[in-house]
């Protein structure tokens, strides 16, 4: 099953459409994901023709590489999507040479964090008022306000 979904992913040619919907799903700052995009290399996952997820890795040190907005269409939540592009950005990962993969999710993303977590990232620290730095208009998850940048990591 995993490699039937494994073979819909692929990164996005240089000339194609970002799937800025999607990513702004994850992050709500257009500004900002123009601007780490540019830096790393999109990821979109095709069910039926559809584009229905994206995610997005950049390298951020030596030997190191980050997934740095990972989303998929809200019709298609719980049903394993999302943790197929995270094992996706994983292999890729471990493909491109890199010994450790990183990833980042705000202090109120319950769900993202179990995710992670079933993927083999451990937390690594928080980054304090990181959405407060750089977001211009407060953002509310769950019902609470994201304020920290909860840090994860796992060595491949």
């Amino acid at each position: 099953m995993k490699t039937e979904v494994f073979k819909l992913i692929r990164e996005l040619n240089k000339d194609e459409e970002l799937p800025l919907d999607l990513l702004l799903l994850a992050d709500p700052s257009e500004k900002l994901v123009r601007k780490y995009i540019s830096r790393g290399k999109c990821f979109i996952m095709y069910l039926h023709g559809t584009i229905i997820g994206t995610y997005v890795l950049i390298p951020t040190r030596p030997e190191t590489v980050e997934i740095v907005n990972i989303a998929v269409n809200e019709e298609y939540h719980d049903r394993g999507y999302g943790k197929q592009l995270v094992l996706h950005a994983i292999e890729t990962a471990k493909y491109e040479g890199y010994k450790t993969i990183e990833i980042g999710t705000g202090n109120s993303g319950i769900v993202q964090l179990a995710l992670y977590q079933k993927c083999g990232f451990r937390m690594t620290s928080i980054d304090r008022d990181f959405f407060v730095r750089h977001y211009d208009e407060p953002i509310f998850e769950n019902g609470i306000k994201v304020i920290d940048m909860v840090r994860l990591s796992q060595d491949l």
